[in-house]
This record gives structure tokens, C-alpha cells and sequence, in this order.
């Protein structure tokens, strides 16, 4: 932006006597005054006609000035203002190029009017009367750009048209805090708006020349508020209109694509592409999309605009509901500001009109971004097309790999799945079918083959024929040294009746959630089978054995664990005994609902040796069963398989009809009578998939969420942040419980101080031992030492004595958050 000295901007003294005569000469025309502004701000008509009438008093100019009369515009008649200034020969041209020393070290307010100055974005004119510009537009730029060094936004507040072409006679922007809001608008209104207009009468005033050109009839820089701050300027509703249009004509010059990030005036043909691409940028950088905010045309409903933002975004709304919901929702919303708006244009495409790229919050790690919402779809797609491609080389793998047909064909060069040292000295008691070892024997080398990681071994009978296999996976392998401290075997599953049993080694992790350490098909249940496979597995978890470990009523099973494992608690599960009750009594489960409810609060709900004798006697009783036999059996081994006999010993609550019936369910669901082992194994490995799936899941919104807290509780908060959400909520259980629990009696020997409790309102008591000297606490329903969490009557002890953090020996480390690490 530079002076210009020729052409337009030096009229000699005749030429401006000769266009005054023209002015005297031509006729008076009519002129259409409107305003532009469509937003609910603007001045009253009545303000902008004593606006304009002001503005027109204060036209000036160094050449003669000419009274009311008419011009001729290029043809087209309009009402030429009041007094019309002559350009004089120190006018400025806005379009030229000449050159200006930089002066970024001086404040615009010490310059003077048509000083050139340059910021970041090129070089601009502070503006003055007589300056001229090549278009309307560019005015509006270069008071803009001004505007924004200084720290105030402008509008365009009225406008001057002719009625014969429609083009621009007079334009007059302002400061955006120009005028009053009407008080009418606000009277009806809720939630009023602040108030932004204060009166401000900086403005700068631009007429068209007959030559082409627009000059600055009148500008006013003094302002009646403050600035804004030079760090907020970008926020200014004039800076994010003009960024965007100079955003637009980048985007529309630019020749090197799409790069994946959004960017302001970014071009979309429709919206749902442009979601698309949001999404897409959101999966890559780690957080989910969430489609906010649309306005839609009232003609014909099309999408004016659009705003994606953050799953993130707000807070969600207090609802009275809340109070009496037992499990409220997790919290999600933080009040994330990061966000995509897209602006429908003229030409019915879409662009970016705001994209704010910073989040309040830590983004997802890439192994986890396909737990995102609106990853989902995507992570779909791309699952079906590597089946697609994994089928594609399954058909592709040599000879070698797919034709195995014997035992010797199989082996490896590097890993020998076959275990010649332990072949049985008989042959196996169960035959496979036509085609059957092929087939398992494929299937495994193809499992190797793609994950060299994957383990199986291989026990021959006498006769060279396979009698049973064991595998497992790395996956599997590192569950198992995270959370393998208590092993369940189950012995109890058969794919059908004349074929082989399938043997699981299962547990749970640290969100309650089965996982599954490895498996057995067993062709031959002898002890000398059962002890190759429980060797088999220490080979594959490098010889780590579990603490506790629940089987079936198997003499076999126990034999066999006893050689191998001696050392480890070894307990019947009572999840087996009530399996083997449901085909024993099957006559009593027909039309008799109470003898079921019975008998599963026998197995699974008492806690207590006395409760669960009492419930026994009052169920044999009430049915007439003291003459059955098997009962009075497994009554007499109850300490083997009752919960009431074993809570001494760690079992990770592994004892619901949930984990156990959920297994045997899911699989029988998906095969039927005659399905061979090919089937059962591919049909396993997808559940195994979905079970691994489902821990990811629960990881994913453990790093979202925090579980809702019943109260503003310390213990609760430091116990929330260590659990993981699923144990957090079964130790609020426990804390709400002990709310209720009252002290009746404490003996004080010592240190050691022993506290006699109880359930209000309820006579059986429990006794709590609280060591002063190293905070230990221990309660005689032994929750802790059976489940791994402080009972309700511990933590109403700990309350007594105002302990408000959770001792850290009382969190184990398999419940918590950091459970893998």
C-alpha cells in the first residue's frame, strides 16, 4: 500500500471546475439506503439515518465542495451525498506497491494517518481521509487489519446502493461496540445477553469516485472502551471473518491436497464428508467425534452449518433423576473446547469456519483409538478387509504347512510340538475320527505360523496316535503372570458325548472379566494325561504356579494336581458341585421355584459356617430331602466345596454361576451335537478374541471415566483412583454397608484393639482386630483374605479410628488400575 502521486489521484484545478459543472448539469437521481448487518445487534433505522446526516455534515475535502445536486454514474443516476469531497493531489493508492520501512517497534497510535505500517501478514495503511482503495472489499480489509492491531472488531453498519445497478455509492464501517441494543429485544428474553454496544462513534466512511475507485470521506479513531489484549485479538468477530476469507483464497490456490489435518477455509462437498474427515483426523490424533450442534435452512431444511466437536465437549446437565438412579452413568464430559464448524457456501459446498485443535484432556494411545465411538465403523471395516486378506493367505501357504498327514510331517526344525519322553504306556481310552488329527494338526501349524509366539505340545499313546494336546498364546501366557494367582481347570466340558473332553484353565482379571490361560483336548483322562498336561502348562508359564486352584470332584484331577502342584491350595469349585445337583435333583427343579432359590442360596450366598448349616437343615426340611442320598454325601465333604469352609484361602472370587455358565453357554450356542473339533477350535478362538476385546473395552473407559463418588468421601477418592471402576464399585457397596454399622464393644490389650460390631438393628456380631502400631486390621468374615478387598465391618473400624486413607497392604495390586504394569 503506497501513495500515489499520478494518474486518479492528481486532478488538476481545471478538472475539478469541468466535473463540477457536470455535477450542476446532470439531473437528481434517487438512492436506496439499507443496512447490510443481519445480526440481531444493529442500529434502529432511525439511528442509521441520523448517522448518515451526520456522517454527510462532516464530509470535507481541500477542493470546492458541491451543494445537493445530482450526479451520473457510469451511466446510472443516484443521490450523491450532501457535500462530496474532490480528491486532492496527497491521496493515497491502496493498490500500489510501494515500498515501507518496517515499523513493528512502533505502536499504531504514534503514527500518524496514512502511515504505512507492516505486520505479519503483509503491508497495510493506517487509515485516513482521502485514502483510496480499488474496491469495497479492500477497504474493509485494510480497516480491519487496522482494527485488529489496535484490539477492537468493526462492522459494516449502513450502505448506500444505487437502485438502477445495485453497486456501492457509500459504505460506512464501525466499531463493533458502535450504538445501543434496542431494550425491546431483551425484555421477553430468559437468558439475556451481555451487553456489547457502549455508544462507540469510531467509524470510517467510503465513497465511490466516478473514476472507480472508493476514498475515505471521514474516519474516527477514538474509542469509548478498552482494547482487547494483542493475544485475543484472533478472536475478534471481524479478525475470524477476514482470516477465513483469506483462508478460503489459500485453500483455493493451493495445489497440494488434503494433508489430513483440518484447516480454516478447508473445502468439503458435502457434510458427511466432512465428518469423514474429521473422524478420520480424530482417529489418528486419539480422541471421538460427536456430531453438536446443526442449523438447518427453514426453506428447505438443508444444513446451513454444522459443528463437530469432542465426545468430550461440555458438561453434562444435573438431572433430579440422578438421585435415586442406584448406578449413575460415568462422568465423560470435561468441558473439551476442541472442534470442526463447517459453513454451507454459495455454491452449495462446505467449508471450515472454525477449527479448534487443543484438548483439556489426555488423548487416547493408538492401540486403544478403535475403543473410540466413532472409530468403531471404521475399526469394522478394516477387521473385514484383513479377514479377507488373512483368508487370502491361508489359501496362499505352501504344501508344507497345510498337508501334514502324519505326525512326523508336522514337526518343526525349531520346535518339536511332539513330546516324545511321555508317551502313555497304553493306548488312549477315547479314538478320534476319520480325518480328525489331520485336520488338529493343520490348524495348530497354521496358528504357529502366524504367531511364532503361539505354544501347543502333543501327547502320543502307545500306538503313535495323538492322546491329548495343550496350547496356548503369548496373550494368554502374560494374563496368566498378571493375574494367574488363582487357576480355575474345569473338567466338565465335552464337545460331544463320544469324543474327547475339552479342559480350560481360566481366572479373572482385574475388571472381573474371564480370561482364559490355555486349553486341553483329551483324548485319554488317566492320572498319567492329566499329569503331562499340568507339566505342560508350567513349561509354557516358565514354571510360575498358581496360589490357589479350583477343580471338579475329580479323584483323578486331584491325584494328578497333588504330584504335580503340591504346594498350592487346592479346592473343589462349587460351581462344578452345583452342576452335578442340577442332573441329580433335575425332578425337583420342575414347577417348584422355591426349592431353586434354596438351593442356590445354599451354594453361592452364605458366607458363614452357621448361616449356611442353617439354611441346609431348613432346605432339607422344607422339601422332604433328608432321605436323598447325594445330598447327604456332598453334605458331608461341604468343607471341600463350601464358600463358609474356605474363606481363609485366596480365590479371587472366582465362585459366581456367572463366569462358569457364561463359558459352557456361549460355546454351546454356536455348536451343535455333531460339530467336529475344527469348528469347536475356530469357534473358541473367536471367543477368546472377544473376551481380550472386551478387557480393551473396559481399559478404554477406565481412561475416560471415573466412577460416581455417593459421596465427598477421602477413602472414597483414594480408593477410586486406585481400583479399577468394576472393584471400585463393589468397595463403595462395602462402605455404604458400613455406614450403617455401629460399635458395640472395644478391648483394648496393648496396641491391639479388638472391636465387637454388628448391622444396625441385627443381632450377629463380628469381631474386628485393629493394630495401632503398623495400621493392620483384621474382621472374622475374612473378606480380605478370601477376596482381596476390606469388608464393610474393617472399614467401620478403620473410620473409628480415623484412618482416612486406604492402607496400601489392603490394595492388591490384581484389582487395581496398574494391575499390568
Amino acid at each position: 500500500m503506497s501513495m500515489d502521486r499520478s494518474g486518479h489521484g492528481l486532478l488538476t484545478h481545471g478538472k475539478n471546475s469541468e466535473f463540477q459543472n457536470e455535477l450542476h448539469e446532470s439531473n437528481r437521481a434517487d438512492v436506496d439506503m439499507g443496512e447490510e448487518c443481519k445480526s440481531s445487534e444493529t442500529s434502529s433505522p432511525e439511528k442509521s439515518q441520523e448517522a448518515t446526516e451526520s456522517e454527510s455534515d462532516s464530509w470535507s475535502g481541500s477542493a470546492s465542495l458541491v451543494e445537493k445536486s445530482a450526479v451520473e454514474i457510469n451511466g446510472d443516476e443516484c443521490q450523491a451525498p450532501p457535500e462530496i469531497p474532490l480528491v486532492n493531489k496527497y491521496e493515497m493508492n491502496v493498490g500500489s506497491e510501494q515500498e515501507s520501512q518496517s515499523l513493528n517497534t512502533v505502536s499504531v497510535d504514534e503514527l500518524g494517518p496514512g502511515v504505512p505500517v507492516k505486520d505479519g501478514k503483509g503491508l497495510f495503511m493506517v487509515p485516513a481521509v482521502g485514502m483510496e482503495f480499488e474496491s469495497e472489499e479492500h477497504a474493509y480489509k485494510c480497516y480491519s487489519r487496522y482494527a485488529v492491531m489496535e484490539g477492537f472488531s468493526i462492522r459494516k453498519d449502513f450502505v448506500i446502493k444505487s437502485r438502477v445497478t445495485g453497486t456501492v455509492v457509500s459504505r460506512r464501517f464501525t466499531c463493533y461496540r458502535q450504538g445501543y441494543r434496542p431494550s425491546k429485544h431483551t425484555m421477553n428474553t430468559r437468558k439475556p445477553r451481555k451487553e456489547t454496544r457502549t455508544g462507540c462513534l469510531a467509524h470510517m466512511t467510503i465513497a465511490w469516485q466516478p473514476y472507480g475507485k472508493f476514498c475515505v470521506t471521514n474516519f474516527e479513531n477514538k474509542h469509548n472502551h478498552e482494547f482487547v489484549n494483542p493475544s485475543t485479538a484472533h478472536l475478534l468477530p471481524s479478525q475470524k471473518r477476514l482470516a477465513f476469507a483469506e483462508a478460503v483464497e489459500a485453500d483455493l490456490a493451493s495445489s497440494s491436497g488434503v494433508d489430513g489435518v483440518p484447516k480454516l477455509g478447508m473445502g468439503f462437498e458435502s457434510e458427511d464428508h466432512a465428518y469423514e474427515f474429521y473422524n478420520s483426523y480424530a482417529g489418528k490424533v486419539g480422541f471421538s467425534v460427536r456430531k453438536d450442534y446443526v442449523n438447518r435452512s427453514k426453506i428447505d431444511g438443508a444444513v446451513v452449518s454444522r459443528r463437530f466437536t469432542c465426545f468430550r465437549e461440555g458438561f453434562r446437565q444435573k438431572d433430579k433423576r440422578d438421585l435415586n438412579i442406584k448406578r449413575p452413568r460415568k462422568e465423560t464430559r470435561i468441558g473439551c473446547l476442541a472442534q470442526l464448524v463447517i459453513s454451507r457456501q454459495s455454491d452449495g459446498s462446505y467449508r471450515v469456519t472454525n477449527f479448534e485443535e487443543k484438548h483439556n484432556h489426555e488423548l487416547v494411545a493408538a492401540c486403544r483409538i478403535r475403543m473410540l465411538r466413532s472409530q468403531k465403523q471404521l475399526v469394522a471395516a478394516q477387521i473385514a478387509e484383513g479377514n479377507a486378506i488373512e483368508g487370502r493367505k491361508i489359501q496362499l501357504k505352501s504344501a508344507y504347512e497345510v498337508s501334514c498327514n502324519s505326525i512326523g510331517d508336522c514337526v518343526d526344525h525349531e520346535y518339536d510340538p511332539v513330546d516324545q519322553r511321555s508317551k502313555l504306556i497304553s493306548k488312549c481310552t477315547r479314538e478320534m475320527r476319520d480325518g480328525e488329527a489331520e485336520k488338529i494338526q493343520q490348524y495348530f501349524q497354521s496358528k504357529k505360523v502366524k504367531n511364532p509366539s503361539f505354544f501347543y505340545a502333543i501327547q502320543l499313546d502307545a500306538d503313535n496316535q495323538i492322546a491329548n494336546i495343550f496350547w496356548t498364546d503369548a496373550k494368554m501366557v502374560m494374563d496368566y503372570s498378571d493375574f494367574g494367582d488363582v487357576l480355575c481347570f474345569d473338567t466338565t466340558y465335552r464337545i460331544s458325548e463320544d469324543c474327547h473332553l475339552f479342559s480350560p484353565f481360566v481366572g479373572v482379571n482385574h475388571h472381573k472379566q474371564m480370561v482364559i490361560f490355555g486349553a486341553a483336548l483329551l483324548y485319554d483322562e488317566t492320572v498319567d494325561s492329566f499329569k503331562w498336561l499340568f507339566q505342560k502348562f508350567l513349561e509354557a508359564m516358565s514354571g510360575k504356579k498358581p496360589k490357589t486352584i479350583l477343580t471338579d470332584q475329580d479323584e483323578i484331577v486331584s491325584e494328578a494336581i497333588s504330584s504335580i502342584l503340591p504346594d498350592i491350595n487346592q479346592l473343589v469349585c462349587v460351581w462344578h458341585v452345583y452342576q452335578r445337583a442340577l442332573k441329580q435333583l433335575s425332578h425337583m427343579f420342575i414347577g417348584s421355584p422355591p426349592f431353586v432359590n434354596d438351593l442356590l442360596s445354599c451354594f453361592f450366598d452364605l458366607e458363614e459356617e452357621e448361616d449356611f448349616i442353617a439354611s441346609w437343615n431348613h432346605m432339607m426340611d422344607l422339601h422332604g430331602l433328608w432321605g436323598n442320598e447325594w445330598l447327604n454325601k456332598i453334605f458331608e465333604t461341604r468343607e471341600q466345596w463350601a464358600i463358609a469352609y474356605k474363606r481363609h484361602i485366596f480365590c479371587a472370587d472366582i465362585k459366581s454361576v456367572q463366569l462358569r455358565g457364561s463359558f459352557i453357554l456361549n460355546l454351546k450356542k454356536y455348536l451343535k451335537s455333531d460339530s467336529d473339533v475344527l469348528s469347536f477350535l475356530k469357534q473358541l478362538g473367536k471367543m477368546v478374541n472377544d473376551w481380550q476385546y472386551k478387557e480393551l473395552e473396559a481399559n478404554y473407559d477406565m481412561s475416560q471415566n471415573m466412577p460416581k463418588l455417593m459421596g465427598d468421601v477421602i477413602l472414597l477418592k483414594h480408593a477410586r483412583d486406585a481400583y479399577t471402576p468394576r472393584i471400585f464399585e463393589l468397595f463403595q457397596q462395602e462402605y455404604e454397608t458400613c455406614l450403617n454399622i455401629v460399635v458395640n464393644q472395644c478391648i483394648e490389650n496393648g496396641s491391639l484393639l479388638e472391636y465387637k460390631v454388628s448391622i444396625y438393628g441385627q443381632p450377629r456380631e463380628y469381631t474386628v482386630s485393629y493394630n495401632l502400631s503398623n495400621n493392620t486390621v483384621c474382621c472374622s468374615c475374612m473378606k480380605f483374605e478370601f477376596i482381596g478387598m476390606l469388608c464393610s465391618h474393617a472399614l467401620k473400624v478403620l473410620d473409628y479410628s480415623n484412618i482416612r486413607l486406604l492402607p496400601s497392604q489392603y490394595i492388591l495390586k490384581r484389582w487395581t488400575r496398574e494391575a499390568r504394569v
